[in-house]
């Protein structure tokens, strides 16, 4: 479950990050060569880029490389380093349910509104935010559950 879901999450941050190059270097040809930027590119580059993030860093914190005090964890038994993992763990999951909400209110408050580059309602990028808070719940559940079988096993 958890190599699908990474091999899931690794293709839609590659993707994300594929949009944004490919989007800014047509709008740079299209703008050298042309003379006739693409009035839509910045805000879709910008928003690949933060769905990019959202996937991203879940991926990251699966892949346990994300941005951590390790010199906390270093310096404990492993007992009270195990502990700790799955405090991170529930500190993730009670993150990801606070973005997603925020994300689902964010999108009933604003989500009608047009994007002035490319004239679609804003709902469709700020998704970005209930996408993000879900993915991570999900991945909290996974190291949860793996925190689990690691004590039955």
């Amino acid at each position: 479950m958890k190599l699908i879901y990474k091999n899931v999450l690794s293709w839609l941050t590659g993707s994300s990050l594929f949009i944004v190059f490919a989007v800014v270097l047509a709008s740079s040809m299209s703008r050298y060569t042309l003379n006739s930027p693409i009035l839509w590119s910045e805000e879709v580059a910008k928003f690949a880029m933060i769905y990019g993030a959202m996937f991203g860093s879940i991926l990251c914190y699966l892949e346990g490389i994300h941005i951590k005090f390790s010199f906390v964890e270093d310096s404990v038994p492993a007992p009270i380093r195990r502990l700790l993992a799955i405090a991170v763990d529930l500190v993730s999951l009670a993150a990801g349910a606070v973005l997603a909400w925020s994300g689902y209110l964010f999108v009933l408050k604003r989500g009608a509104i047009l994007a002035p580059g490319t004239g679609l309602p804003m709902y469709l990028f700020q998704s970005a935010m209930i996408a993000g808070g879900i993915g991570l719940i999900l991945a909290a559940l996974i190291k949860l559950a793996e925190h689990r079988t690691s004590t039955s096993a």
